[in-house]
Protein backbone atom coordinates (compact mmCIF):
# COMPACT_ATOMS: atom_id res chain seq x y z
CA UNK A 1 0.00 0.00 0.00
CA UNK A 2 1.48 3.15 -0.78
CA UNK A 3 0.69 6.10 1.57
CA UNK A 4 1.25 9.07 -0.48
CA UNK A 5 -2.23 11.52 -0.90
CA UNK A 6 -2.67 11.89 -4.52
CA UNK A 7 -4.73 14.86 -5.43
CA UNK A 8 -5.92 14.33 -9.74
CA UNK A 9 -7.85 17.00 -11.51
CA UNK A 10 -8.61 16.45 -14.89
CA UNK A 11 -10.78 13.55 -16.05
CA UNK A 12 -10.18 13.17 -19.91
CA UNK A 13 -9.19 10.60 -22.19
CA UNK A 14 -5.94 10.10 -20.80
CA UNK A 15 -6.66 11.09 -16.91
CA UNK A 16 -9.03 8.40 -15.94
CA UNK A 17 -6.85 5.54 -17.03
CA UNK A 18 -3.72 7.03 -15.49
CA UNK A 19 -6.16 7.54 -12.26
CA UNK A 20 -6.92 4.15 -12.64
CA UNK A 21 -3.21 2.97 -12.56
CA UNK A 22 -2.42 5.06 -9.67
CA UNK A 23 -5.40 3.52 -8.00
CA UNK A 24 -4.73 -0.36 -8.65
CA UNK A 25 -0.59 0.92 -7.29
CA UNK A 26 -2.35 1.05 -4.09
CA UNK A 27 -2.14 5.18 -3.77
CA UNK A 28 -4.76 7.30 -1.75
CA UNK A 29 -6.27 9.16 -4.88
CA UNK A 30 -8.70 12.10 -4.92
CA UNK A 31 -10.08 13.49 -7.99
CA UNK A 32 -11.46 16.64 -9.20
CA UNK A 33 -12.71 17.47 -13.00
CA UNK A 34 -14.73 20.55 -14.16
CA UNK A 35 -17.70 17.92 -15.55
CA UNK A 36 -18.40 16.58 -11.56
CA UNK A 37 -20.34 13.29 -13.35
CA UNK A 38 -16.77 11.88 -14.73
CA UNK A 39 -15.66 12.17 -11.13
CA UNK A 40 -18.62 10.64 -9.53
CA UNK A 41 -18.40 8.08 -12.52
CA UNK A 42 -14.98 7.51 -11.53
CA UNK A 43 -15.50 6.83 -7.66
CA UNK A 44 -18.28 4.83 -8.60
CA UNK A 45 -15.80 2.21 -10.08
CA UNK A 46 -12.44 3.08 -8.46
CA UNK A 47 -13.50 4.41 -4.97
CA UNK A 48 -11.92 7.27 -5.65
CA UNK A 49 -12.98 10.54 -3.26
CA UNK A 50 -13.96 13.30 -5.09
CA UNK A 51 -13.43 16.97 -4.77
CA UNK A 52 -15.94 19.90 -5.67
CA UNK A 53 -13.21 22.41 -6.21
CA UNK A 54 -9.22 22.50 -6.65
CA UNK A 55 -9.19 24.27 -3.26
CA UNK A 56 -10.92 21.31 -1.75
CA UNK A 57 -8.68 18.83 -4.26
CA UNK A 58 -5.02 20.87 -2.85
CA UNK A 59 -6.23 20.05 0.73
CA UNK A 60 -3.86 17.79 3.10
CA UNK A 61 -2.36 16.31 0.15
CA UNK A 62 1.61 15.20 -0.98
CA UNK A 63 0.82 15.17 -4.11
CA UNK A 64 -1.45 17.68 -6.78
CA UNK A 65 -1.36 15.94 -10.56
CA UNK A 66 -3.21 17.92 -13.01
CA UNK A 67 -4.04 16.63 -16.80
CA UNK A 68 -5.86 19.09 -18.45
CA UNK A 69 -6.33 20.33 -21.96
CA UNK A 70 -4.64 23.62 -21.77
CA UNK A 71 -2.69 26.53 -20.37
CA UNK A 72 -6.09 28.39 -19.64
CA UNK A 73 -7.55 25.31 -17.84
CA UNK A 74 -4.17 24.79 -15.68
CA UNK A 75 -4.15 28.25 -15.01
CA UNK A 76 -7.78 28.05 -13.41
CA UNK A 77 -7.19 25.31 -11.77
CA UNK A 78 -3.81 27.04 -9.92
CA UNK A 79 -5.42 30.66 -9.95
CA UNK A 80 -9.08 30.80 -10.02
CA UNK A 81 -10.90 31.85 -7.33
CA UNK A 82 -11.26 27.92 -5.45
CA UNK A 83 -7.75 27.30 -7.07
CA UNK A 84 -5.24 25.24 -5.79
CA UNK A 85 -3.46 28.46 -4.90
CA UNK A 86 -5.74 29.56 -2.27
CA UNK A 87 -5.64 26.30 -0.11
CA UNK A 88 -3.97 25.92 2.90
CA UNK A 89 -0.98 23.84 1.38
CA UNK A 90 0.93 21.45 2.92
CA UNK A 91 4.46 22.75 3.20
CA UNK A 92 6.76 21.22 0.36
CA UNK A 93 4.07 19.85 -1.29
CA UNK A 94 4.47 18.61 -4.61
CA UNK A 95 2.51 19.79 -7.71
CA UNK A 96 3.16 18.04 -10.93
CA UNK A 97 1.45 19.10 -14.30
CA UNK A 98 1.28 16.49 -16.79
CA UNK A 99 -0.70 18.38 -19.31
CA UNK A 100 1.03 19.92 -22.77
CA UNK A 101 1.67 23.83 -22.47
CA UNK A 102 3.75 26.49 -22.66
CA UNK A 103 6.59 26.50 -20.99
CA UNK A 104 6.17 30.21 -20.13
CA UNK A 105 3.15 29.11 -18.60
CA UNK A 106 4.76 26.40 -16.66
CA UNK A 107 7.62 28.91 -15.69
CA UNK A 108 5.16 31.27 -14.27
CA UNK A 109 3.02 28.10 -12.45
CA UNK A 110 6.38 27.00 -11.16
CA UNK A 111 7.11 30.98 -9.86
CA UNK A 112 4.01 30.91 -8.00
CA UNK A 113 3.83 27.79 -6.54
CA UNK A 114 7.69 28.49 -4.81
CA UNK A 115 6.27 31.57 -3.56
CA UNK A 116 3.75 29.34 -1.30
CA UNK A 117 6.54 27.09 -0.21
CA UNK A 118 5.32 24.04 -2.79
CA UNK A 119 7.56 22.57 -5.91
CA UNK A 120 6.38 22.01 -9.26
CA UNK A 121 7.66 19.66 -12.05
CA UNK A 122 5.91 19.86 -15.56
CA UNK A 123 5.74 16.40 -16.83
CA UNK A 124 4.09 15.98 -19.82
CA UNK A 125 4.00 12.45 -21.02
CA UNK A 126 4.43 10.78 -24.82
CA UNK A 127 2.15 7.87 -25.59
CA UNK A 128 -2.07 8.28 -26.14
CA UNK A 129 -4.74 6.08 -24.39
CA UNK A 130 -3.35 2.78 -24.94
CA UNK A 131 -0.11 3.67 -23.70
CA UNK A 132 -1.89 5.30 -20.83
CA UNK A 133 -4.37 2.24 -19.74
CA UNK A 134 -1.11 -0.07 -19.93
CA UNK A 135 1.52 2.61 -17.94
CA UNK A 136 3.31 2.43 -21.04
CA UNK A 137 3.70 6.11 -21.11
CA UNK A 138 7.40 8.35 -21.79
CA UNK A 139 7.40 11.12 -19.30
CA UNK A 140 9.12 14.09 -19.44
CA UNK A 141 10.24 16.16 -16.83
CA UNK A 142 11.12 19.72 -16.12
CA UNK A 143 12.27 21.07 -12.38
CA UNK A 144 14.63 20.49 -9.52
CA UNK A 145 16.62 17.26 -9.11
CA UNK A 146 15.22 16.58 -5.45
CA UNK A 147 11.64 17.04 -6.83
CA UNK A 148 11.76 13.91 -9.98
CA UNK A 149 13.12 12.28 -6.98
CA UNK A 150 10.44 12.41 -5.05
CA UNK A 151 8.03 11.89 -8.08
CA UNK A 152 9.51 8.90 -8.96
CA UNK A 153 6.90 6.25 -7.45
CA UNK A 154 4.13 8.08 -9.46
CA UNK A 155 6.39 8.29 -12.68
CA UNK A 156 6.84 4.70 -12.06
CA UNK A 157 3.36 3.19 -12.07
CA UNK A 158 2.59 5.76 -15.01
CA UNK A 159 5.21 5.35 -17.50
CA UNK A 160 7.64 2.63 -18.72
CA UNK A 161 10.90 5.82 -18.61
CA UNK A 162 10.63 8.90 -17.06
CA UNK A 163 13.49 11.50 -17.87
CA UNK A 164 14.53 14.80 -16.19
CA UNK A 165 15.39 17.24 -18.47
CA UNK A 166 16.86 20.44 -16.76
CA UNK A 167 14.74 23.33 -15.61
CA UNK A 168 10.63 24.28 -15.74
CA UNK A 169 9.69 24.19 -18.39
CA UNK A 170 12.19 21.52 -19.96
CA UNK A 171 9.51 19.02 -20.39
CA UNK A 172 6.98 20.90 -22.38
CA UNK A 173 10.11 22.00 -24.57
CA UNK A 174 10.63 18.07 -25.72
CA UNK A 175 6.89 17.24 -25.54
CA UNK A 176 6.65 20.25 -28.39
CA UNK A 177 9.13 19.06 -29.93
CA UNK A 178 8.14 15.41 -29.90
CA UNK A 179 4.99 16.25 -31.46
CA UNK A 180 6.07 18.27 -33.63
CA UNK A 181 7.86 15.49 -35.09
CA UNK A 182 4.79 13.30 -34.88
CA UNK A 183 2.64 15.87 -36.80
CA UNK A 184 5.62 16.12 -39.76
CA UNK A 185 5.49 12.19 -39.92
CA UNK A 186 1.54 11.91 -40.13
CA UNK A 187 1.43 14.86 -42.78
CA UNK A 188 4.42 13.16 -44.28
CA UNK A 189 2.46 9.73 -44.64
CA UNK A 190 -0.54 11.56 -45.89
CA UNK A 191 1.03 12.51 -49.05
CA UNK A 192 2.45 9.68 -49.77
CA UNK A 193 -0.36 7.21 -49.13
CA UNK A 194 -2.18 10.24 -51.52
CA UNK A 195 0.43 9.76 -54.05
CA UNK A 196 0.38 6.43 -54.13
CA UNK A 197 -3.24 6.39 -53.94
CA UNK A 198 -3.73 8.45 -56.91
CA UNK A 199 -1.34 6.40 -59.30
CA UNK A 200 -3.65 3.37 -58.72
CA UNK A 201 -1.91 1.97 -55.44
CA UNK A 202 -4.53 1.75 -52.57
CA UNK A 203 -3.77 2.55 -48.93
CA UNK A 204 -4.62 -0.99 -48.24
CA UNK A 205 -1.92 -2.14 -50.79
CA UNK A 206 0.56 0.67 -50.07
CA UNK A 207 0.59 1.14 -46.65
CA UNK A 208 1.96 -2.59 -45.65
CA UNK A 209 5.16 -1.66 -47.70
CA UNK A 210 5.54 1.82 -45.30
CA UNK A 211 5.37 -0.98 -42.39
CA UNK A 212 7.47 -3.57 -43.57
CA UNK A 213 10.18 -1.52 -44.43
CA UNK A 214 13.03 0.57 -43.02
CA UNK A 215 10.56 4.21 -43.11
CA UNK A 216 8.07 2.20 -41.12
CA UNK A 217 7.51 3.49 -37.32
CA UNK A 218 5.34 2.65 -34.36
CA UNK A 219 3.21 5.69 -35.30
CA UNK A 220 2.88 4.58 -38.97
CA UNK A 221 1.98 1.40 -37.55
CA UNK A 222 -0.60 2.66 -35.06
CA UNK A 223 -2.50 5.14 -37.49
CA UNK A 224 -2.58 2.95 -40.81
CA UNK A 225 -5.69 1.13 -39.83
CA UNK A 226 -7.56 4.59 -39.29
CA UNK A 227 -6.46 5.73 -42.88
CA UNK A 228 -7.42 2.17 -44.52
CA UNK A 229 -10.91 2.09 -42.68
CA UNK A 230 -11.59 6.15 -42.78
CA UNK A 231 -11.79 5.98 -39.41
CA UNK A 232 -10.52 8.92 -37.11
CA UNK A 233 -12.32 7.75 -33.74
CA UNK A 234 -10.03 10.18 -31.66
CA UNK A 235 -7.14 8.42 -29.45
CA UNK A 236 -5.77 12.03 -29.60
CA UNK A 237 -7.78 14.76 -30.96
CA UNK A 238 -6.25 17.03 -33.92
CA UNK A 239 -7.19 20.19 -32.58
CA UNK A 240 -4.89 18.93 -29.58
CA UNK A 241 -2.30 18.50 -32.19
CA UNK A 242 -3.29 21.70 -33.82
CA UNK A 243 -2.49 23.41 -30.00
CA UNK A 244 0.74 21.97 -29.81
CA UNK A 245 2.15 23.37 -32.70
CA UNK A 246 1.08 26.47 -32.33
CA UNK A 247 2.54 26.25 -28.61
CA UNK A 248 5.91 25.67 -30.70
CA UNK A 249 5.46 28.05 -32.94
CA UNK A 250 5.02 31.03 -29.99
CA UNK A 251 8.68 29.29 -28.99
CA UNK A 252 10.40 29.88 -31.69
CA UNK A 253 9.37 27.02 -34.06
CA UNK A 254 10.13 28.73 -37.79
CA UNK A 255 11.21 25.75 -40.10
CA UNK A 256 9.92 25.25 -43.62
CA UNK A 257 8.26 21.55 -42.68
CA UNK A 258 6.85 23.28 -39.75
CA UNK A 259 5.43 26.04 -40.99
CA UNK A 260 3.36 23.70 -44.00
CA UNK A 261 2.53 21.29 -40.71
CA UNK A 262 1.09 24.66 -38.59
CA UNK A 263 -0.49 25.90 -42.07
CA UNK A 264 -2.32 22.47 -42.56
CA UNK A 265 -3.19 21.73 -39.37
CA UNK A 266 -4.95 25.16 -38.99
CA UNK A 267 -6.89 24.56 -42.21
CA UNK A 268 -7.91 21.51 -41.24
CA UNK A 269 -9.79 22.69 -37.78
CA UNK A 270 -12.09 25.18 -40.43
CA UNK A 271 -13.35 21.97 -41.46
CA UNK A 272 -14.40 20.50 -38.67
CA UNK A 273 -11.88 18.45 -37.83
CA UNK A 274 -10.97 19.27 -34.58
CA UNK A 275 -12.35 16.49 -32.52
CA UNK A 276 -11.12 14.01 -35.01
CA UNK A 277 -8.13 11.99 -34.46
CA UNK A 278 -4.98 13.51 -35.54
CA UNK A 279 -4.64 10.58 -38.74
CA UNK A 280 -7.74 12.92 -39.96
CA UNK A 281 -4.43 15.05 -41.52
CA UNK A 282 -5.08 12.31 -43.70
CA UNK A 283 -8.67 13.13 -44.31
CA UNK A 284 -7.71 16.50 -44.62
CA UNK A 285 -4.93 16.31 -47.47
CA UNK A 286 -7.33 13.83 -49.35
CA UNK A 287 -10.18 16.20 -50.03
CA UNK A 288 -7.95 18.47 -51.30
CA UNK A 289 -5.51 16.47 -53.65
CA UNK A 290 -6.74 12.92 -54.10
CA UNK A 291 -7.98 12.50 -57.76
Amino acid sequence: MNHLKIGWAGLGHMGVPMVTNLVKAGFDVTVYNRTTDKAIALQEKLGVKVAHSPRELAESKDIIITMVTDDAALKEIYEGTDGILSATLQRDMLAIDMSTVSPDTTRQLAALCEAEGIWYLDAPVSGSVKPAQEAQLVIMVGGRAEDFERAKPVFNTLGKAAHLLGDAGAGNYAKLAINTFLGITLQGLSEAVIFAQNNGIPPAQFLPLINNGPIGSAITNLKATNIVNHDFTPAFQLGLLAKDIRLAKGQGLDTPIGNALFDTLQDALTQGLATSDMSAIYQYLETKYAE
